[in-house]
């Protein structure tokens, strides 16, 4: 190892300098290249040239076109160039999905050499390895797009670990991706300036987000704060572990994490061979993705099988653990309570209390009549209950809770698709893993289980100390409101019959105050002892 500090990596990608003008046309070049390569590629063999003036027409002509670009943009991820020149190359990538892309995508990346990762570590440390490790695999264990991770042992313990694996972002792949960005956002501002097409499809804005997704792909520190938030989320749960963030050795450009021996949840002969038992494994999959998305509302975005894997020590043999925290999803509560609800809906068959859900949330116009609204959502769902309970798949059922307002020219929010996605990849792990699992029972059980969660006495205390900030605001006001609406009385009033009310009402009001402070009193005591209690 080498034995002085070396100079720290540089900063963010958004400081990145403009790259010099042959730069600039060099990668216009190639992005122009591979992107009509692309395009022809994806033509119909016996139509090509039809094909690409049909779809320049509809595009130009396509009022919808700009939103439907920022919808899938941000699906494309930041390897977008990457997959393009992929394709023009391996063509038989088109008929897999985008993560199976970037998987042999990911696999295609050369990760640096011994001494160079050593050199890259001591560098996004500021400091010399042999100060923090007592022993560092320079080969790493992992490679991705930009990316690879090390094993070490800590020189002292960090929170009782010794062991952990160190996730690292390759410097110059990060210089050339900045330089990728940097020309995108400069070819969309003269695309604006030049054409008002380009200014009606806001393609700054579309290059703005495709480079936000980018950098949150590989924003370390975010990737650590959305580890440790999950990990706050399943604590002390038997079902799943995950990783301690060591924090002092995290960076711009490291993510260190406590190691866990684990197997991809797809290794069959591993977990067979470690005793592993699949039946209940596939059972807390299932469970954990579903409470991670719809009770928490924090939840993998691109979850695959890539990202679940089996922890195989000795102390947590056959627990769930979840990795590559970088892309992650939020739903808000409103979108959270609809998807538990309406999912409950649609296991009980009520389809006009889920019509009645979809026109409360906004996913369909306010002049669309429900009982049309109910026969297609009654139209679709019912196939799905006539095989066997354990044939069922909630993940396509719930596709249905989410797209059956398309004919009304609805729509969900995007996220909630993102969760039925992640929600149907584990179901089809879970399925890999053991094909007896009965994934349809295990979700709406889930489910109905949040559902009851949301509706008993601990909903209500949820929903009242989300209101407690509000009514601490507006309590104090009552007394001097109801003086004042006492005073606007008593200035109307004419004869002492009315003063005389007025006096009365003025002590009745006294009185009604002073009983409803009391009762806050009371209640905010209740709420604070059954909170104690709930937590014990």
């Amino acid at each position: 190892m080498s034995g002085r500090p070396l100079p720290i990596l540089p900063g963010p990608l958004t400081e990145l300098p403009m790259p010099p003008l042959f730069r600039r046309l060099l990668l216009l070049f190639h992005a122009l290249r591979y992107g009509a390569r692309l395009i022809w590629l994806a033509a119909p063999p016996g139509h090509k040239l039809r094909w690409v003036i049909e779809l320049i027409g509809r595009v130009h002509a396509s009022e919808s076109s700009g939103q439907s670009l920022h919808a899938v943009l941000p699906m494309l991820g930041p390897l977008a160039s990457r997959f393009a020149q992929t394709l023009a190359t391996r063509p038989e990538l088109a008929t897999g999905t985008l993560h199976d892309a970037i998987d042999a995508i990911d696999h295609l990346e050369t990760p640096l050499p011994p001494h160079e990762s050593e050199q890259a570590l001591a560098r996004a440390f500021g400091r010399p390895l042999a100060t923090l490790f007592s022993a560092v695999d320079l080969v790493p264990v992992g490679s991705g797009f930009a990316e690879q991770t090390h094993f070490a042992r800590l020189l002292s313990p960090i929170k009782g670990h010794h062991e952990v694996a160190i996730k690292l972002v390759r410097a110059d792949q990060l210089q050339q991706i900045g330089d990728e960005l940097a020309l995108l956002r400069w070819v969309a501002r003269w695309l604006e300036k030049l054409s008002r097409t380009a200014r009606r499809l806001q393609v700054r804005a579309l290059a703005q987000t495709f480079t936000d997704d980018i950098l949150r792909r590989f924003d370390l520190r975010a990737e650590a704060a959305n580890l440790s938030q999950t990990g706050h989320h399943f604590d002390g749960d038997a079902r799943i572990v995950v990783p301690a963030v060591i924090w002092d050795l995290c960076t711009n450009h490291t993510l260190t994490m406590q190691r866990i021996s684990t197997l991809p949840a797809s290794d069959l002969p591993g977990l067979h061979a470690h005793h592993v038992k699949l039946a209940p494994l596939a059972a807390h999959i299932v469970e954990v993705v579903t409470e991670q998305a719809f009770e928490h509302g924090f939840f993998h975005a691109t979850l695959d099988g890539r990202r679940v894997r089996v922890s195989i020590e000795p102390d947590t043999l056959g627990r769930v653990v979840l990795a590559e925290f970088s892309i992650m999803s939020t739903l808000s509560t409103g979108e959270r309570e609809f998807f538990v609800h309406g999912a409950t809906a649609l296991f009980d068959q009520d389809y006009g209390r889920l019509a009645e859900l979809h026109r409360d949330a906004g996913h369909v116009p306010h002049d669309t009549r429900a009982e049309m609204l109910e026969a297609e959502l009654r139209i679709g769902a019912e196939a799905h209950f006539a095989p066997a309970a354990q044939d069922r798949s909630a993940g396509s059922l719930f596709h249905h809770l989410l797209h059956a307002v398309q004919p009304f020219e609805g729509a969900v929010p995007g996220n909630l698709a993102t969760a039925q996605r992640s929600l149907q990849q584990a179901e089809m792990l879970a399925r890999a893993l053991h094909p007896g699992v009965d994934t349809w029972t295990i979700t709406r059980d889930v489910l109905a289980d949040i559902a009851r969660r949301d509706t008993d006495h601990r909903g209500w205390i949820r929903h009242i100390s989300r209101e407690l900030p509000h009514l601490a605001q507006m309590l104090p006001r009552v007394p001097h409101l109801a003086v004042r609406y006492l005073q606007h009385e008593h200035e109307r009033a004419r004869t002492p019959q009315q003063n005389a009310r007025l006096i009365a009402e003025i002590g009745r009001e006294y009185r009604r105050t002073r009983a409803l402070l009391w009762a806050c009193v009371l209640c905010g005591g209740a709420l604070g002892a059954g909170t104690i209690l709930l937590m014990w």
